[in-house]
């Protein structure tokens, strides 16, 4: 694993002490593209499940998950692909 995929499964399991959390780095295949860098670590795909996100909106749960990382925006990472859902939605 990548030191930021790292550091972001430890900023998400602390905030949102997921169910379920599948993280991927598609730096890869962004390369080229506005906001990837030659070492990669920029782009990334999320699927969480946690009860934190029981009556939230979709708009709430992305928000929360950006602040929870803001650190990483801050440092390189470009871009979310967010698949987020509260145990009742993943059944």
């Amino acid at each position: 694993m990548t030191q930021r995929l790292d550091r972001i499964r430890q900023a998400l399991e602390a905030r949102f002490q997921p169910a379920l959390l599948e993280i991927t780095d598609d730096s890869a295949r962004h390369a080229g593209h506005a906001g990837a860098s030659p070492g990669g670590e920029t782009h990334y795909s999320v699927h969480m499940v946690s009860a934190g996100f029981t009556g939230m909106t979709r708009v709430a749960r992305s928000r929360a998950v950006h602040e929870a990382l803001a650190g990483e925006f801050a440092t390189g990472l470009h871009a979310l692909a967010l698949r987020l859902q509260s145990p009742e939605e993943a059944r």
